[in-house]
């Protein structure tokens, strides 16, 4: 494994919050979140054996929007019901919706799961107009789960991708909606973690080893050159690096193929994340959605800050759950992303820093008593690509022209949008390219779970199948 910067991770990392001290206490570039429906990257949790340092949350918290008298919290939890009527009750209880609204969405839901497969390629704002969706149902709900689950405006949205959310991620099994959250830094866990059990199974990790291309001979890659001049050679080749920077690495004729396709200009989009150190707790909720806000999530954790570099074992103890006591000096942190950050990009990170604060303190007036020690914004500007419509037409497979040349990454075709579990699922397929070219094609892919009933209920009948 040759990895061009000093650690693993990727987007899914931890920085020095002192740049110029690689020693300084280490904070998570954003707040990662998966789903009970993540089967693949939950999968390869287990496998790994960092598991114990996810958290299941089977309560989601809704922070009313500001138009309403006082920042009420509503729960969000499932009820002993069979899928998708699960969360049905919950959905009715979101009182920040008017009845019409909440009645509007229960509709939308079932017709969205209904949609027919040609009906899919489009911008699912224009199937929200046609689905005679209320604006503040829009706003106040649409908008609130699939901004924050893929970073991007309605209008950047394919049908396709909002339907999967709403079916693989909250109807298809009861447990499909439930949040998992890391308990430990991402560094600690897919860094220093995941170098050592690879290492432990005979795997050469090489960091800060940057390949410079790959050399073709008779029709196969014949070898990699490094960065420094030097060259390996080996069997089968992955190429995991994103879509921006892979053309410079691959042979003129898959470099093409990429550039036919339209796979090298996929749109991105940037997220933001603005961490916050108080010098004493602002509410005891681990994370709450902030609906009609700049700010869409918060998460805290207490302690000087989520990463300050240990191992995990050592921040969580042999429970798995809450960091223990990381530093002597005990600060409150928290961290507030905001998804499809495009606007924030062109604002100074002190305005954005200070509005964040004055929402946190209208919802929780303890913030207005505390004091702010250390605010700091990360933008990661290509953090997702942009879920359009027909997207997947630009992605392109695992497997090459190449014969022993696999891609991977989760621009690549996964059937998923760009998440940390469509990244998963680009390894499992591109393994199992390299097993099929060599003769032993095997899935690998766990299955994802769906209950019954939701097979029965949110499939479009042939009628609607025929139905424009």
């Amino acid at each position: 494994l040759h990895e061009a910067r000093p650690y693993l991770g990727g987007r899914a990392a931890s920085w020095p919050l002192d740049p110029s001290d690689p020693a300084s206490e280490r904070i998570d570039n954003c707040q990662h979140v998966a789903m009970g429906c993540c089967t693949a990257y939950l999968h390869f949790c287990r496998t790994v054996g960092i598991s114990r340092w996810l958290s299941r949350q089977r309560e989601l918290r809704f922070v009313a929007p500001p138009t309403t008298e006082r920042p009420e919290l509503f729960r969000f939890r499932d009820f002993p019901l069979p899928a998708p009527l699960h969360l049905v009750p919950a959905l009715l209880g979101l009182r920040f919706l008017s009845v019409g609204d909440r009645h509007a969405v229960l509709r939308g839901l079932f017709r969205l799961a209904r949609t027919a497969p040609h009906r899919l390629e489009r911008p699912f704002s224009e199937w929200l107009s046609q689905c005679g969706q209320p604006r503040s149902a829009i706003d106040h709900f649409w908008k609130v789960v699939l901004v924050s689950a893929l970073s991007e405006s309605l209008d950047q949205i394919s049908v396709r991708y909002a339907r999967q959310v709403f079916v693989q991620g909250f109807l298809a099994h009861r447990k499909s909606w439930e949040m998992v959250l890391p308990t430990a830094p991402l560094g600690a866990l897919y860094g220093d973690r995941l170098e050592a059990w690879l290492r432990a199974r005979g795997a050469t990790v090489r960091l800060g080893a940057r390949v410079l291309r790959l050399h073709t001979a008779a029709g196969r890659i014949e070898r990699v050159e490094l960065d420094g001049g030097e060259t390996l050679r080996a069997d089968h080749y992955i190429v995991a690096v994103p879509h921006w920077r892979v053309a410079a690495l691959l042979p003129d004729s898959v470099r093409g193929d990429l550039q036919r396709r339209g796979s090298l200009s996929l749109q991105t989009a940037p997220i933001a994340s603005v961490h916050l150190w108080f010098d004493r707790p602002i509410t005891r909720l681990r994370h709450a959605a902030l609906v009609g806000r700049l700010s869409q999530w918060l998460f805290t954790r207490s302690g000087s800050g989520p990463t300050d570099g240990r191992d995990p074992a050592e921040l969580t103890g042999t429970s798995g759950s809450e960091p223990a006591d990381p530093v002597p000096k005990r600060l409150h942190y928290c961290q507030v992303v905001v998804s499809q950050a495009r606007r924030l990009t062109r604002c100074p990170a002190e305005e954005v820093i200070r509005q964040v604060v004055r929402e946190l303190a209208d919802i929780w007036p303890t913030v207005r008593q505390a004091q702010l020690i250390h605010g700091r914004m990360i933008i990661e500007h290509r953090a997702v690509f942009s879920p359009l419509p027909n997207v997947d037409f630009h992605r392109p497979p695992q497997r090459t022209a190449v014969p022993n040349l696999h891609l991977a990454g989760d621009w690549t075709q996964t059937g998923w949008p760009s998440t940390m579990e469509g990244a998963v699922r680009s390894g499992y397929l591109a393994a199992e390219s390299v097993l099929e070219s060599a003769g032993r094609a095997e899935p690998l892919l766990p299955p994802a779970p769906t209950a019954g009933l939701s097979r029965l209920l949110l499939q479009p009948t042939p009628a609607e199948r025929r139905r424009h």
